[in-house]
């Protein structure tokens, strides 16, 4: 699917609107994301910050969508694990950013290899509009090769 059609969609997506999430930009090669969350009257929580859900669901999908975009011809690809750290009060816009390299690409085909799981860790932090961490999150992604019709795992190309 193309970047921009996607980025469309997910901007259109029920817990994204009603959130106030935005996907402000997802580059065509599903290298690079860049997600804002806007302070709204229904996504503070009680003491006036931004809500603790909504922080961590701007970040929610991405580092499985763009693993899945770069492996789906010959692997599964899941999320499997997922932690959240407030660090600060969260006020205003605040903002994150996806960078997926070539190492941590590598990193999971490697992995993955020899027909076993690859589980790989990737952090985003979202920060506000100063750049000041309000709340990092880790995301493990699950990848596997998918076996062949023989019964065994795909070979590398």
């Amino acid at each position: 699917m193309k970047a921009s059609r996607l980025r469309r969609g997910m901007n259109l997506w029920p817990p994204f609107l009603f959130a106030g999430i935005r996907v402000v930009e997802l580059s065509d090669d599903y290298r690079y994301a860049r997600v804002r969350l806007r302070m709204h009257r229904w996504n503070r929580n009680y003491v006036g910050t931004h809500f603790g859900g909504s922080l961590f669901a701007m970040t929610d999908p991405f580092w499985m969508l763009m693993v899945l975009q770069h492996l789906r011809r010959d692997h599964v690809v899941w999320d499997k694990a997922a932690e959240i750290e407030f660090v600060r009060p969260g006020r205003g816009d605040v903002f994150a950013e996806f960078r997926l390299t070539d190492e941590q690409l590598d990193e999971v085909r490697s992995l993955a290899a020899d027909g076993g799981k690859a589980l790989v860790w990737f952090t985003t932090d979202v920060v506000d509009a100063e750049g000041q961490v309000v709340a990092r999150t880790r995301k493990q992604v699950y990848a596997r090769r998918k076996k062949s019709v023989d019964g065994g795992a795909l070979r590398a190309v």
